[in-house]
């Protein structure tokens, strides 16, 4: 099976006996364009992949995920495009659910927000618990109000949760778990609202960036609110049709709109990966399946401490696919690093890596050891 675009792009047009140049010219793009989409340096936008697709007479969800029959068309008035291609989470995460004390998971945002959506795809039979801040649904754990927390760390397109990274080491939970959450934004309007009366569209400024140019198609004015379920729940309240909200799926439920289109993000691929949170030291087997370990430390006041610290895991082995810096807030003049590893502290190699780290670090604070999401093998 062909598992990226790249590949599917790459094959489809061989397939159809057509150079990258003779793709290129129908198109109306570059040779080096195409060459780039098949090098999976860079990925064509949704309506660069509509095009594509029927460009190469295959299926765009064939060409996007994967999926189906190249050649087998969607039945006429399919609704919404396709879904990421990912492994059932209820099936992932049902495991954990034997150590949650309280059937109850918490999440910053409020009903119909994207973490409020990866709690009901993630935990189905958890009820989720909406909280005005991260502060609030890492206390609802703490205090016993929940059982998990569904906590945002970084989004494909827009990089880091702000906060996060200050909230982790100063909490007492831990890390039990990571789901990758597709973003597919839909415009949600009030019952009897047409798309051809929208002149408006509220949402997060982000949310309103990764659909600038379907806004600017249809001409919709963006005007910029907090968030994105909350500026469902202002537009359903108003009850202008001419007023619409960018929002989730679930976010046109909770509040009774219409989806007058689904899926008008510019770009494919927009995923945020959550981790969860959990009062409970949670770590599972090392011998079933790939681990990943999270931490945060503080390195000395020493000339090369960060290189020095960091070659304990290249001499034993241990992939390391995320270092990030962030500054104290109680200090300004000592910087922190959050890390993230392949493996179990269990594993040997790891544990040489974590004892070496130990001499150049004034702090090391394990966040926690957690199963590898299966999403992640899917790229």
């Amino acid at each position: 099976m062909l598992e990226t675009m790249s590949d599917r792009i790459r094959q489809a047009r061989i397939s159809a006996g057509l150079t990258q140049t003779e793709l290129a010219g129908r198109l109306g793009v570059t040779q080096s364009t195409v060459n780039r989409w098949e090098g999976g340096r860079h990925d064509p936008s949704r309506e660069m992949a509509t095009r594509i697709a029927e460009a190469l007479d295959v299926t765009t969800q064939w060409l996007e995920m994967g999926e189906g029959d190249p050649g087998e068309r969607p039945p006429t008035g399919a609704a919404g495009g396709v879904e990421h291609r990912k492994p059932k989470t209820a099936d992932l995460f049902s495991p954990l659910l034997r150590y949650v004390d309280n059937p109850v998971i918490a999440y910053q945002g409020v009903p119909g927000a994207y973490s409020h959506l990866s709690c009901t795809e993630a935990f189905p039979t958890l009820k989720p618990l909406s909280c005005p801040s991260f502060e609030d649904a890492f206390a609802a754990v703490e205090t016993g109000r929940a059982g998990l927390a569904m906590i945002p760390i970084e989004n494909s397109l827009g990089g880091r949760v702000a906060d996060i990274h200050h909230l982790l080491p100063e909490s007492s939970l831990y890390i039990v778990g990571e789901h990758f959450q597709p973003v597919h934004h839909n415009l949600l309007a009030p019952k009897g609202a047409t798309l051809e009366g929208i002149k408006e569209a509220r949402s997060h400024p982000q949310a309103l960036a990764q659909c600038r140019e379907t806004l600017r198609e249809l001409k919709i004015k963006p005007a910029s609110r907090a968030d994105t379920a909350g500026s469902a729940a202002e537009v359903a309240e108003l009850g202008d049709p001419t007023i619409a909200a960018v929002a989730s799926s679930l976010a046109a439920e909770s509040y009774d709109l219409d989806v007058l289109r689904s899926r008008i993000e510019d770009r494919i691929g927009n995923v945020t990966r959550f981790v969860i949170m959990s009062r409970t030291r949670i770590e599972p087997d090392p011998l079933d399946g790939p681990s990943m370990t999270s931490f945060v430390f503080t390195v000395r006041s020493v000339p090369a401490s960060l290189y020095k610290s960091m070659g304990g895991f290249a001499t034993n082995g241990v992939n390391m696919i995320k270092l990030e810096s962030y500054i104290s807030v109680a200090d300004y003049s000592i910087a922190r690093f959050y890390a993230e590893i392949e493996g179990h502290p269990a594993e040997r190699h790891v544990d040489r890596a974590m004892e070496e780290l130990q001499y150049f670090t004034t702090r090391v604070k394990m966040l926690g050891t957690y199963k590898q999401n299966p999403f992640r093998f899917l790229d």
